[in-house]
């Protein structure tokens, strides 16, 4: 069906509503890359065949005529209940069953699908109470869930039910009512700030483009999102791709674009395949390309694939990876609102930034202010990854407390374990401790304290962490992902990296400490991008919040989390040491020494922990402890 006009557009909405309502059972299974890598697919198509193999009248896309005995199953998006995958919802009954099985699909068919009856043993349960329906679930019920609102709940891969859902709606209002003045002024009253990292106001980098006189200009929707744990953006890419496009579309109304450019990394294989069939369906139905809908105003979006550099999600070095060349960051000013893509003015914003714009200008910019914080309106998408009993995909209002999000969204540490710390905004954010639980998640809170919100990468640590392995880890992300354009970034990441490796191997001083602060600090203030200007954020927030745990592995060559191999130590026991001499024959590092038929012994400086020794003994006389 092509759009033609607006009254084409309205009416397609109203059909697809209809049809939508129309539908008797929906079952939603859960096609996020998660689930699908458990197998959510094979349980889609067995569900269908079991259906079929009852005579039931099954379809997997929205149909034209519906009659109201139809089964629909769906490839839904992520639900974000990512540790309980592959899950399947049914409507309309809210059932959501988690850790789903192809075994479990006849039952599902005919208890809940046929007759009705929920299935306790596929329900979540937590401290022996079970909740049947999704939004009773605690996981759900303390988010707010704006931008992932239909991540979940309508069929990913369809155009037809995001025009059924209201799709659309934002840009036909943009189009035919809202000047750019006006559109840009409903973004900037409504204070959001871009979701990508840096926190700049959306509206106000709208309007720098919208001021520039070169032509042509460029909306660039970044999608890299290479921060380890995340996955927000992916997310929405794959679960509701047509609403991204949408605010891209406004965003192209506002500043007076008419070509946009979707970089995603080629990780992502999933989001790439949305998009590229929610492009092609746009297109098909006229909301894409020349004249759209009857107006002059013209717009198209090519997706361009990344291969992977973490300094891509930078500004600069992305737009230089669409132009076809090394991605690197350049000087600024002048910023990318003024030359940015091909060197003309540009709308860089990431994908959950976009996401966000078609309900604040259909809602208006007090309803979406109504959210969040005074200065950091609305919500945050977060990935809650690591030491946590419910990892997954949440969204929250700005302000959300961490306490809120590890213990009743997420539902505390596992194994009775205590919370130790969150590495939160990336490899470049810092951590969060104890201290800070009851902190306000916020743009300028985290700021106060030497961490940022970033792209909303959530790492929870339990007691049994080792912070400094932990900054030792994300230096070496950052050493590796160093584009190398700049010498402070080049080079002192490189030399922080080093200096972290020989403090976890029991070789570092404490001198060390000073060293890694003072090149921290030239680090930040000299290196030529934000990531490089980011990168000590661990080695700094970890030296602040656990300086006693590097003084134990340097002064004790102890590791107070049991995690650095080099910091073990082996012991012989006198009273099982028989003197063979065989442990010493396998040692290579010269640590152990006796005479035969006498207890042998081990010299620790010597000893490289490799663990040699221990396999060796036949007498179990080797120790191996903290």
């Amino acid at each position: 069906m092509r759009l033609t006009n607006r009254t084409d557009l309205q009416q397609a909405r109203r059909f697809y509503s209809r049809a939508l309502t129309q539908q008797a059972t929906k079952i939603l299974v859960c096609a996020g890359t998660g689930c699908v890598a458990g197998g959510s697919l094979v349980i889609r198509d067995l569900l269908a065949e079991k259906l079929k193999e009852r005579g039931e009248n099954v379809t997997v896309t929205l149909s034209e005529e519906p009659h109201g005995e139809e089964i629909n199953i769906k490839s839904s998006g992520c639900h974000g209940f990512c540790e309980m995958g592959p899950l399947v919802r049914v409507e309309p009954y809210g059932y959501l069953y988690i850790k789903v099985k192809p075994e479990d699909c006849q039952e599902i068919v005919e208890e809940t699908i046929i007759n009705g009856r929920h299935i306790p043993r596929l329900a979540y349960t937590f401290n022996d109470k079970a909740y049947p329906k999704q939004e009773e679930i605690p996981f759900y019920k303390q988010q707010t869930r704006l931008v992932l609102e239909h991540c979940g709940h309508i069929d990913a891969t369809s155009i037809k039910e995001y025009l059924g859902i209201g799709g659309y709606a934002a840009f036909e209002k943009a189009l035919f009512d809202l000047t750019p003045d006006g559109i840009i002024k409903e973004l900037s009253d409504s204070g959001l700030r871009g979701r990508g990292g840096g926190g700049f106001p959306a509206g106000r980098k709208w309007a720098e483009v919208q001021r520039q006189k070169a032509k042509p200009k460029y909306v660039v929707c970044n999608g890299d999102e290479g921060d380890p744990g995340a996955f927000m953006d992916r997310s929405i890419m794959e679960g509701d791709p047509h609403r991204m496009l949408e605010g891209m579309l406004i965003s192209g109304l506002a500043c007076d674009a008419s070509e946009a450019y979707i970089y995603v990394r080629a990780e992502y294989p999933l989001a790439v395949s949305r998009l590229r069939m929610a492009i092609e369906q746009a297109n098909e139905h006229g909301l894409l390309g020349d004249n759209i809908l009857g107006t002059n105003f013209n717009f198209r979006i090519k997706i361009n694939r990344g291969a992977g550099a973490f300094v891509c999600g930078e500004g600069s070095a992305l737009t230089s990876s669409i132009e076809g060349k090394r991605g690197m960051p350049r000087v600024k000013p002048p910023r990318t609102a003024e030359h940015g893509l091909f060197n003309q003015p540009t709308v860089l914003n990431n994908v959950e930034t976009f996401a966000n714009v078609p309900e604040i200008i259909n809602k208006g910019s007090k309803w979406y202010s109504a959210f969040g914080t005074a200065k950091s309106s609305g919500t945050k998408a977060f990935a809650l990854t690591g030491n946590i009993r419910n990892t997954g995909l949440i969204e929250v209002p700005m302000g959300t407390t961490l306490r809120t999000i590890i213990y009743d969204i997420g539902g505390g540490i596992p194994g009775g374990k205590e919370f130790k710390a969150v590495q939160i905004g990336g490899p470049s954010g810092g951590c969060l401790t104890k201290e800070h639980l009851d902190l306000p998640l916020d743009f300028d809170s985290l700021k106060r304290v030497g961490a940022m919100v970033g792209s909303g990468g959530l790492v929870v640590m339990d007691s049994d962490t080792c912070m400094v392995e932990v900054a030792r880890f994300f230096m070496n992300f950052i050493q590796n992902e160093s584009c190398g354009k700049c010498v402070p970034c080049r080079e002192g990441t490189k030399r922080m990296l080093m200096i972290l490796e020989r403090i976890v191997t029991a070789r570092g001083a404490i001198s060390d400490l000073d060293l890694l602060l003072d090149l921290a600090d030239t680090v930040s203030n000299t290196a030529l991008c934000g990531l490089g200007k980011t990168a000590p954020n661990p080695v700094i927030s970890t030296i602040r919040n656990f300086r006693d745990e590097y003084e134990a592995h340097i002064l004790d060559k102890r590791c107070p989390g049991r995690v650095c191999a080099k910091m073990k130590r082996f012991s012989i026991s006198p009273d099982k040491c028989k003197g063979c001499s065989k442990c010493a024959q396998a040692c290579t590092s010269g640590a152990i020494s006796g005479k035969v038929k006498e207890p042998f012994t081990i010299d620790l400086d010597k000893c490289t922990r490799c663990g040699s020794c221990v396999n060796t003994c036949k007498f179990e006389a080797i120790q191996e402890g903290w």
